[in-house]
């Protein structure tokens, strides 16, 4: 069988298949990544196709697996905050709010001309916040890299109320989605 390439730096998404039990190889592509408000689903769909691509072309006799993911509130996508300013402010804007977090997951085998692209949309509905609770959980999580600034797994319940579909896609990548396309292959 051929190896797994998981297209992607996150630490989440590499915990997430370690712990399902995958074994793979991690590339972190460097894809143009673009951003359309007006179409969250799409703009995930095509940054994973991206990103599986420079994956591809790196490692073509690979399975390949790739994601990406994006917050959409109020109208706009919402992706790694700058600094811990604007940190701050998304959380302020997403106090008492519900959210929706897409992530499309790209995966292809070698001699496929196209991955198959599949997207997972959850909505987080976040508690009413205090301007002591934002500063906490900035400064307890320091959430630069991540979409939306906060991590679920990390003190999310510092923030989170509810969650309305796949917990693992809130984290990064939909487990749920994952194992439809690997079945148990790469374990």
């Amino acid at each position: 069988m051929c190896k797994l390439v998981l297209g992607s730096g996150s630490p989440r998404r590499r915990r997430l298949m370690g712990e399902a039990g995958y074994v793979f190889e991690v590339v972190a592509p460097e894809a143009e990544e673009v951003m359309d408000a007006t179409d969250p689903a799409g703009t995930v769909a095509r940054n994973a196709a991206a990103k599986h691509d420079v994956c591809r072309a790196l490692r073509p006799n690979a399975a390949v697996l790739a994601a990406d993911t994006l917050v959409w509130f109020d109208g706009r996508l919402v992706g790694k905050p700058r600094d811990e300013d604007e940190a701050a402010a998304f959380l302020r804007d997403f106090s008492g709010r519900p959210q929706t977090v897409f992530t499309a997951v790209a995966f292809s085998r070698p001699g496929e001309a196209r991955p198959r692209l599949r997207i997972e949309a959850s909505v987080v509905r976040f508690r009413p916040l205090s301007e002591e609770r934002i500063a906490e959980y900035v400064r307890l999580v320091k959430p630069l890299d991540r979409a939306g600034a906060y991590d679920v797994d990390e003190h999310g319940d510092m923030l989170v109320e509810e969650i309305v579909g796949s917990f693992t896609n809130v984290v990064g990548l939909p487990m749920e989605v994952v194992r439809e396309l690997l079945g148990e292959d790469w374990k």
